[in-house]
């Protein structure tokens, strides 16, 4: 056996061990993130929208951020063919948008605390930040796609954000 070999044979049986869905979802139920609404037209200017925990920022030049979004979602295919979206970053008292844009079906956009950003694009009012993106780049990523986009706008609000752990959404204090 070589010297590579032996390095490989650990790594190897690491990835030996599968991880089910339910066991996945627990690991990731305990890592807090922050919650988002992000927003993007259909070609006939119809607007579309999910809840995402899963987002970050990837770069700062070009400024850049990710987020996550189930190929099974009711707007997964705008999603794929937008040039632009927008991402606000949800507040407590915002729980209730997040629930509705979590639930597919639902009338998403009738909610009085959504008005359109300077792109046109619906944004959340009282959000603590908003960004406005251009689509930078989408990857294939097991059921989801990450969606990167290039920060073209951002306005900053008040207060703290709201974050997702443990399955409920949580306050900082």
């Amino acid at each position: 056996m070589t010297d590579t070999q032996d390095l490989m044979a650990p790594a190897q049986d690491l990835l030996a061990p599968e991880v089910t869905p339910g066991e996945f979802q627990d690991a990731m139920a305990r890592f807090p993130s922050g919650v988002v609404v992000v927003t993007a037209r259909c070609e006939d200017g119809t607007p579309r929208g999910f809840t995402a925990s899963s987002f970050c920022s990837v770069s700062l030049e070009p400024p850049l951020v990710l987020v996550c979004l189930a190929d099974a979602a009711d707007s997964s295919a705008v999603f794929a063919g937008c040039d632009h979206f927008a991402v606000s970053v949800l507040a407590p008292e915002h729980q209730g948008l997040a629930l509705l844009f979590a639930t597919k079906g639902a009338d998403k956009f009738s909610d009085a605390l959504l008005q359109p950003g300077p792109t046109g694009l619906p944004t959340v009012q009282q959000a603590p930040v908003q960004l406005d993106c251009a689509a930078y780049a989408r990857y294939p990523a097991g059921d989801h796609t990450i969606l990167i986009g290039r920060v073209t706008g951002v306005r900053l609000g008040e207060g703290a954000p709201m974050v997702y752990c443990e399955r409920a959404f949580r306050t900082l204090n």
